[in-house]
């Protein structure tokens, strides 16, 4: 910490940088402020100010912003800001425990109404992430799970049960894993609803960037990728997708009158890619039900059994047809006449966290995420150009892109600065050698001749390396010191349950009355 103090004050206090006004490292490797340099140079020197180097002319006359110290500096103060406990404005939690039953605002909302309200509690215990549905052990509040019929009065509380938990975007999935969930709110004119089974289009193809009395409009194409991905995964696997209706969809006589309905889960048969009503390609999904409990609008008692496939008209001018090679991860079990997992169901990578009640891991893994964002913006920000990794000696070209210098001293390896011409025997005037920058065209052959490490920058990396070995260790040591804790409390249960366990054995009582019976006698 001290260190990051020293880099930072050397920097302010004696006005060789000002954060956000840098210009890029003079070929001896000194920084300066914008207006210090200006102002140096507008009094006819043409020397370093710390130096006496010579400094180029084009430099001169048009100095250019060290973005990347610019940063270093940034970080540097941004790391010192959490460390010091000082206010930290990129953190906004209110953890899972303290929020309210019902969505509500905060004094950071710009519109009233629940236009910007935050979620409120999450009362089921499954990840966002969860595939199928939602059974009672993941429901502490009532021990029922999400069923099937089950009514809220909008997105925001859909989400707090977990049927759905986007509560804007009507796919719930990732491109890499499958599709969650999906809502069915008359937002493309190309869907059908038959209740059991339904035609869902797919999202995009629209500009989004104007208003909204023109985002309706379809402009381009639909792909598969992104959310239409996670469906397209969720069919290959034979996934199950929950399904929720909203009353917005005007067009389905399986909508229910107000607020949104859970309809149980669906699978995902075929999806395919055709030309929509506005003229332009949208991606088809044909969603089958395939849940255990009877369908809101059905009067059966049982749910659903296997039914072979609507015929589809629109497959037959159809592309990017995708149906399922293997068997399905979701199906009908003859044996059991029910509906379950016939192959392990996709691996959480966001599992839900035990509640933490003093609050110490919180704290914990939000340092340890705001030191990791340190780490890659280190990566990103101070790694060489050639060798990817975190700068050794680093080296500013004139063009501002850095070098380790060994890498650029090997970039350049067995080149000359001067090539020597001859002509009908004579010797002719040496010609310079254009070197360029690895990474653009800039000729930077007279900047190789004297390569000058930029120190500032040097001092900035080392210093944020070494402030982030010490965060981990004291981590480290806090998390050591949090289980010692928890095993301590574990043990002393564990005494205090054996204590009371002995003095109340059959015989020990036994001894007792023996004391008590000897010293009546003895009176």
């Amino acid at each position: 910490m001290r260190q990051l103090d020293r880099v930072l004050s050397s920097f302010e206090d004696k006005e060789t940088f000002i954060p956000g006004v840098a210009v890029r490292p003079t070929p001896c490797g000194h920084n300066f402020c914008l207006k210090c340099f200006q102002k140096w140079v507008g009094q006819g020197k043409n020397t370093c100010a710390k130096c006496r180097s010579v400094i180029p002319s084009k430099m001169a006359s048009q100095p250019r912003i060290n973005s990347t110290l610019v940063t270093a500096i940034r970080m540097a103060k941004l790391s010192k800001s959490f460390a010091s406990g000082g206010p930290h404005k990129v953190y906004h939690v209110v953890h899972n425990q303290n929020r309210p039953d019902k969505a509500y605002t905060t004094d950071r909302a710009q519109k009233k109404g629940k236009a910007n309200a935050a979620s409120g509690k999450i009362f089921v215990t499954i990840p966002s992430d969860h595939f199928g549905p939602i059974p009672p052990e993941n429901d502490p509040e009532r021990n029922q799970g999400v069923l099937v019929g089950e009514c809220w009065e909008d997105r925001l509380e859909c989400r707090q049960w977990g049927a759905h938990f986007p509560h804007v975007a009507g796919i719930a999935g990732q491109s890499s894993i499958g599709a969650q969930s999906v809502v069915l709110s008359g937002g493309y004119q190309d869907d059908e609803d038959h209740g059991e089974w339904f035609l869902y289009t797919g999202s995009g193809g629209r500009d989004l960037s104007g208003n909204k009395r023109t985002s309706k409009d379809q402009s381009f194409d639909q792909k598969f990728e992104k959310s239409n991905k996670a469906l397209q995964v969720s069919c290959a696997k034979g996934y199950p997708v929950r399904v929720v209706r909203s009353h917005k969809e005007k067009r389905s006589s399986y909508a229910p009158e107000k607020g949104l309905r859970y309809d149980g889960v669906y699978r995902i048969e075929k999806c395919w890619r055709k030309v929509g009503i506005q003229g332009f390609k949208v991606c088809r999904y044909l969603f089958v039900r395939c849940d255990n409990d009877p369908a809101p609008w059905a009067s059966d008692e049982y749910g659903d059994r296997p039914r072979p496939l609507p015929a589809i008209s629109e497959l037959k001018k159809a592309t990017d047809i995708t149906e399922r090679k293997e068997g399905p991860s979701w199906d009908f079990d003859e044996k059991d006449s029910r509906w379950k997992w016939t192959k392990d169901p996709p691996t959480s990578k966001k599992p839900v966290e035990a509640q933490d009640s003093t609050g110490k891991r919180t704290r914990i893994k939000i340092r340890q995420s705001h030191n990791m964002s340190v780490r890659e913006k280190l990566l990103k920000e101070f790694s060489c150009l050639i060798c990817r990794e975190v700068i050794s000696l680093p080296i500013t070209t004139p063009c501002a892109h850095n070098f380790c210098k060994s890498c650029l001293e090997g970039a350049f390896e067995g080149k000359t600065f001067l090539r020597e011409r001859k002509t009908g025997g004579r010797a002719l005037r040496s010609q310079k050698n254009v070197l360029t920058c690895p990474s653009c065209p800039t000729d930077i052959s007279d900047f190789l001749q004297n390569l000058q490490v930029n120190r500032e920058l040097l001092d900035v990396i080392e210093s944020l390396k070494s402030k982030i070995e010490e965060e981990d260790a004291s981590e480290k040591l806090c998390e050591e010191e949090i289980d010692e804790e928890e095993e301590n409390d574990e043990d002393g249960d564990e005494n205090e349950g054996k204590g009371k366990d002995e003095s109340n054995s059959p015989v020990e009582t036994r001894k007792r009355a023996k004391v008590v019976d000897d010293l009546e006698s003895k009176k």
